[in-house]
């Protein structure tokens, strides 16, 4: 990883799309701060679309369509897109699968959560799963005491040996049925919202994050960021981003921003 000023200021000048993991991306400390929450506004007001690509879940994705300073949201990673048209006052809500499946798969994923739980103590259920349609959250630091790297990866191998896809955020293991990641549905959201195809024109955007789950976006977009936090994860990812920025979290995004914005000044 390089550090974010060998960033050419030819190719930010380039860009149109900023892609965006929210927590301890955006976030600090579990809070989305001042300084986050401008940035986003700076990029808009510079002429470039922001759009979240996070785990987080439903509920919260309807409220960021539309609350914050973005375009769309893709979230449960890679579950759905949501897309807020202001104007028109329309919420457009696309799921990868049919709402068939997705209670298909909740069942299986109400089993898979309690043998997590049996098996693995001290962890816990996120906070926020009531407000998910797709995916099952475990919550391995975010409201309890962290958990051992080796009970994360019983955790990650529990999901694997019941089928599921597994991945690994800065404060959750997520887990679903289900052949889709952050990439494949930024991909639909680009080719239906905005009749961009991502392959032909992927240096046009620029994806910021911090942790494993974020590796398929790392790794497809060659303009890729991560803030300095994504340290902790040092032989854990399995693609790492092109640049990363001297602050964590907000503070790290912020940076992204100005650099961004300032080249295209």
């Amino acid at each position: 990883m390089k550090p974010l000023d060998h960033f050419p200021p030819a190719a930010r000048r380039a860009l149109r799309w900023v892609l965006t993991d929210i927590d301890d991306t955006l976030t600090t400390e579990g809070r989305l701060t001042a300084e986050a929450y401008g940035a986003m506004e700076r990029l808009r007001s510079a002429g470039l679309a922001v759009i979240p690509v996070t785990g987080r879940p439903a509920g919260w994705c309807d409220h960021i369509a539309r609350m914050w300073p973005i375009d769309a949201v893709v979230g449960e990673n890679g579950a759905f897109y949501f897309r807020y048209d202001h104007q028109a006052r329309r919420m457009t809500r696309r799921f990868g699968l049919d709402a068939d499946q997705r209670a298909a798969n909740r069942r299986r994923l109400d089993d898979l959560r309690d043998t997590i739980l049996r098996q693995v103590p001290g962890t816990a259920v996120a906070s926020d799963q009531p407000y998910r349609e797709a995916d099952l959250a475990i919550d391995y630091c975010e409201d309890v005491p962290a958990l051992a790297p080796a009970e994360v990866e019983r955790i990650v191998a529990l999901m694997t040996a019941a089928g599921a896809t597994a991945k690994v955020s800065s404060i959750h293991v997520n887990g679903w049925f289900g052949a889709y990641d952050k990439l494949t549905m930024t991909r639909t959201l680009f080719e239906e919202c905005f009749a961009v195809d991502v392959e032909a024109e992927r240096d046009s955007f620029v994806f910021v994050g911090d942790s494993p789950n974020d590796a398929p976006m790392f790794a497809f977009f060659p303009h890729s960021v991560g803030v300095a936090n994504i340290r902790a994860f040092d032989g854990l990812l399995a693609a790492q981003p092109a640049y990363v920025t001297r602050h964590p979290g907000g503070a790290g995004f912020a940076e992204l921003a100005d650099a961004v914005a300032g080249a295209r000044r």
